[in-house]
């Protein structure tokens, strides 16, 4: 399952992010994790999330996204719930035609894997494609 949370800057999409780590370290079994450009959010979430600051990754483009996730997976069968918080950021790419590809890579990844993926995207709906609007 993927869930993109979609919205200008300053719509409100990481506080509503926070509101669904919270939920999910309440309501899942397995372990949390968190990627985050920066270290904003290390105050507003449980300390039992696995918290990833990209910027000490060297984060660039969606196929080092996509290796990095299946990485934290290989090294942790655990995990249920993946968030992200500014996909566009972290990726360092705004193009909706990549950004659809690696939701959908998200989608094949979480149903073989059972973990779902929730992400933040600053931008407005109407921008994009209609492959990334179905994970709205």
């Amino acid at each position: 399952m993927v869930k993109v949370i979609a919205g200008r800057k300053g719509a409100g999409k990481t506080k509503m992010l926070i509101d669904l780590v919270n939920k999910a370290v309440e309501e899942e079994s397995g372990n949390v994790v968190c990627i985050e450009r920066d270290n904003g959010l290390m105050f507003d979430i449980p300390y039992s999330v696995r918290l990833v600051k990209a910027s000490d990754y060297g984060f660039g483009g969606y196929e080092f996204l996509e290796g990095f996730i299946s990485g934290l997976h290989a090294g942790n069968y655990d995990i249920t719930h993946i968030f992200i918080d500014g996909l566009f950021k972290i990726a360092k790419n705004e193009n909706m035609n990549e950004a659809e590809g690696f939701l959908n890579w998200c989608d094949r990844f979480g149903e073989k894997e059972k973990v779902k993926f929730t992400m933040t995207v600053s931008a407005d709906v109407s921008v994009m494609t209609e492959g990334v609007k179905r994970y709205l």
